[in-house]
Formats: C-alpha cells, sequence, structure tokens
C-alpha cells in the first residue's frame, strides 16, 4: 500500500513538474503564444509567401532583416525591398530612385503585410508595450486580452496605433485581434483568425477583416460588437504558396 501511494505521489509531483506555470503577466502570456506558434523560429530563416497577386519574401537572420515585395505588371516587374539598409525600389532589376516621401509610404505598406503575416512574432520588438486587460469569452470560449503600443523611438511612422489581441487561454493562439489606425483619416479594423497554415511546425494564418460604422464603439469593446454581429466584414486576409527556408544572409 505504501508503495502504491508512493508511486502515485511521484507521478503527481513529475506531472506538476513539467505542466507549464500559468502565465500572469501580459510578457508571460505573449511569449507563451511565440512559443506555441513557434514563430521564433523565423528570426533565423526566410519566409515566402503569396498576398494579394504579389510575392512576399522576408528574409532574417540575427538581428538583420530584407523584406521584399514583387509586383508584376506585364513584363515589368517591381521589385521593392526594406531592410536594415533602408529602402530601395528595383524596375527589372535595375535601380530606380524613390522620392524619400514615397519611400516612407511604401516600407510602410510592404511592413504592414510582413507584420500581420507572422503574428505573434514581432510582439517582442523593442518598441512594443503590452498591457493585460481584463479577460473575456467569445463564442464560449475564454481569452486573455492585451493591449499593445508602441514607442515612438523604433515604432516607426504609425507609432500612435493601438492594437488589442485576443489570446486563446487553451492553445495560446491568436483567435482575435483589433487595431486603430489614424492614415487616411483613421479608424478601426477587427480581425478573426479563420484557416491556419503549418508550415515546418511554425503556425501562420489567414483572417477576417471587419469594420465598424459605429464611431461610438471603442477598440476594446469591438469584441462585444462582434459577438453581437454588429461588425461589417470588408475582406479576407489570406496568404497562400507558404515556403520557409534556410536564411540568405
Amino acid at each position: 500500500m505504501k508503495r502504491v501511494v508512493f508511486s502515485t505521489l511521484f507521478i503527481a509531483i513529475l506531472v506538476s513538474c513539467t505542466l507549464e506555470k500559468t502565465p500572469k503577466t501580459a510578457q508571460e502570456i505573449i511569449d507563451r503564444s511565440i512559443k506555441t506558434s513557434r514563430t521564433y523560429k523565423l528570426a533565423n530563416a526566410k519566409l515566402t509567401f503569396d498576398f494579394r497577386e504579389r510575392r512576399y519574401t522576408a528574409d532574417r537572420k540575427n538581428g538583420l532583416f530584407e523584406l521584399q515585395r514583387i509586383s508584376k505588371n506585364g513584363p515589368e516587374v517591381i521589385t521593392d525591398i526594406f531592410s536594415n539598409h533602408g529602402f530601395q525600389r528595383f524596375l527589372n532589376k535595375t535601380p530606380i530612385e524613390v522620392l524619400n516621401s514615397m519611400a516612407v509610404k511604401y516600407s510602410e505598406s510592404i511592413n504592414s503585410v510582413h507584420y500581420f503575416a507572422v503574428l505573434p512574432y514581432g510582439l517582442n520588438d523593442k518598441a512594443v508595450r503590452k498591457k493585460l486587460l481584463p479577460e473575456i469569452t467569445i463564442k464560449n470560449k475564454a481569452y486573455y486580452k492585451i493591449e499593445v503600443t508602441f514607442a515612438q523611438e523604433g515604432g516607426g511612422v504609425d507609432f500612435e496605433d493601438v492594437f488589442v489581441y485576443w489570446i486563446n487561454k487553451k492553445t495560446f493562439q491568436i483567435d482575435y485581434l483589433a487595431y486603430s489606425y489614424h492614415v487616411n483619416g483613421g479608424g478601426k479594423r477587427f480581425r478573426q483568425a479563420t484557416k491556419t497554415h503549418l508550415i515546418d511546425g511554425i503556425r501562420l494564418a489567414n483572417y477576417s477583416n471587419y469594420k465598424t460604422n459605429n464611431p461610438a464603439t471603442s477598440l476594446k469593446e469591438l469584441d462585444k460588437a462582434f459577438e453581437a454581429d454588429e461588425l461589417i466584414k470588408i475582406s479576407e486576409i489570406k496568404i497562400d504558396s507558404i515556403k520557409i527556408s534556410k536564411s540568405d544572409f
């Protein structure tokens, strides 16, 4: 009898030691989400995907990065590159000059697509500030709710944008996100993760994109508006032809 009790106790202790502790801070939740999705592997890898008839490539290694967007218009191929060295544009592999104001615009456009494509990777960047909000239930599932803002230094030209992430308490995946933006008159968007891609163990996702026509609805309350069926679906955010390989750096 003593041997059985001891064995049971030993197994219980072993199981409790192997289980990860329940995260209590926004940082711990984001860390778990990145770990679970395995997107941390993208820090030293090359990612290629298609989005809205354009080819995107993100090459990263040891802090170096090169984000590309390739657009085809008949026989012409435009390649935009945003990297540690700034912005460059090529027309059929020949470099062409771009006004500084347009270079900033193109860089932010490229960076935005790559940012959403690899979430939650990037949420531990130095400029990111995280705040844990009260937990919530959406469609009978429990979620951690985290607000993300950005420091001006390192936060890009859109550092004033605010994001909210709803992270599933069981899977630690981002099932929903929302953000407010200030360009082009400003606005708010709410996204629901739909299809999940599993490439070499790394999870990436597609999203349904929603807006609200009620300016009184705050960013943090878009989850309630979604549950109440008050949001309007405006587009699908889909990435295709995904490949992950060794970095070229």
